[in-house]
């Protein structure tokens, strides 16, 4: 690994220059492999495990560097494709994701088929060379700033639903056919949204692994998405982002990395990443006194360091050639409790202060002056928000399923809906 540090380091020597845009750095850096050091070789990366990625997107991050494009097309989307995509494909949509210039969106939930996704109906028809989408997707992340979509959609409605979907990358940018709608949270943020397809296109080129094969290339998207919300791995991420729609490529590089913050390994290392904050808090205001904040804090890193092992844990079994059954199911519920924890955690050391919140820019710069705690706003936000990753991303719920299933053994619960053709189903309501 040593080896791979000084070699990263070499290489930043010679090409990071802050003065380039954030298109010409990212370029360079995507064109090198580095940016995206877990995807194959062939598709512009560098064949590394998870743990080897995140020490080199800590190097880069330690030189004072611009780190790669964050988002969900270098989280879900090239894995995915380069998992099933052909060379073309390769090609022709993970090298605009590694340099930035295209971010992506997830458009697979739906109304009535979150966690019963495989029951979606939005529906693809086949139209010559091109398929017409109409249907509507909920909780879509980013999809107000996003190039594509990483879209499922039924292709065939007269065979089990499991059987007869498809996965398209999709062009978000199709004028009124797509209608983004923000849908604001709790914490005051409009992260999410709602998507309504009317006869939207796609190409047939665009189908990744196959039409009617799209619930495994599904799992799979699926599966590199509670890896990246597992606890106990954090990436380094900056504050420029990717794609047509921001306007950061034109920008300075060297503008871009003042945020060291780690966030790309999902809400769980959004937590973790705020232990010092919450030491440096409780000691502020006197609550590290408190047994209670104390026994919290212990907590937090005890979870944390647990994530952490467990991700060491699945590198040396892929070492030998295995793989650790269930271990993204487990990230995902150890990232639930890192995030509960946190939240309970914020709370307790900011006392009553803990139920003010800022829900505008204005507010929250109003609520800085009155209190004279500039973080609180942050703890807050993370405890509103730590009601979401237990259901983002596969409930709970359905990560245990998951497990008991498919690791343990244990027996579903019967129903008929592995030979009954999708049509025939009761839908949801």
């Amino acid at each position: 690994m040593s080896d791979l540090i000084d070699e990263l380091e070499e290489w930043l020597a010679r090409n990071w220059d802050p003065d380039l845009t954030v298109a010409e750095w990212w370029e360079r850096l995507g064109m090198s492999g580095w940016a995206a050091p877990s995807l194959p070789t062939n598709a512009y990366g560098k064949g590394l495990g998870r743990t080897d990625a995140l020490a080199v997107s800590d190097a880069i991050a330690e030189h004072g560097a611009l780190g790669a494009p964050a988002g969900l097309g270098m989280l879900l989307a090239a894995p995915t494709i380069a998992t099933y995509g052909t060379p073309e494909q390769i090609e022709q949509f993970i090298r605009p994701i590694v340099t930035g210039q295209r971010a992506w969106c997830q458009l697979f939930s739906e109304p009535g088929a979150g966690s019963d996704l495989a029951g979606l109906g939005c529906r693809a028809v086949r139209d010559g060379d091109e398929w017409m989408i109409n249907g509507q997707k909920v909780w879509t992340s980013g999809g107000h700033y996003a190039d594509m979509g990483m879209l499922i959609a039924r292709t065939n409605p007269e065979v089990p639903k499991h059987q007869g979907i498809t996965w398209f990358a999709f062009d978000m940018h199709q004028g009124a056919a797509v209608d983004v709608r923000p849908l604001r949270e709790m914490t005051g943020r409009a992260l999410f949204n709602e998507v309504f397809l009317s006869d939207a296109r796609v190409s047939d080129a665009w189908v990744i692994g196959g039409t009617n094969n799209g619930w495994a290339v599904a799992n799979t998207t699926l599966m590199f998405e509670r890896q990246g919300l597992s606890a106990g791995g954090q990436a380094h991420t900056t504050l420029a982002s990717p794609g047509t729609v921001v306007g950061d490529l034109p920008k300075r590089a060297g503008d871009f990395i003042r945020d060291r913050s780690p966030s790309g390994g999902g809400a769980g290392a959004m937590v973790a990443g705020s232990e010092k904050l919450f030491v440096e808090l409780a000691r502020a205001n006197g609550a590290i006194t408190s047994p209670a904040v104390r026994q919290k804090l212990m907590k937090l890193h005890t979870l944390t360091e647990i994530g952490r092992f467990t991700n060491l844990r699945v590198k040396a079994e892929r070492a030998r050639g295995r793989e650790l059954p269930g271990a993204g199911n487990l990230g995902k519920l150890s990232m639930s409790d890192v995030v509960r924890t946190g939240r309970d955690l914020g709370l307790a050391i900011l006392g009553p202060l803990g139920t003010l919140h800022g829900y505008t820019s204005e507010s929250r710069t109003a609520l800085d002056a009155a209190t004279g705690t500039p973080v609180s706003a942050y703890v807050t936000e993370m405890a509103l928000f730590a009601q979401a990753p237990p259901i983002y991303g596969g409930t709970d719920q359905v990560q245990k399923n998951i497990i008991g299933e498919r690791v343990l053994g244990l027996p579903k619960e019967p129903n008929n809906d592995r030979i009954t053709a999708w049509s025939d189903l009761p839908k949801n309501t």
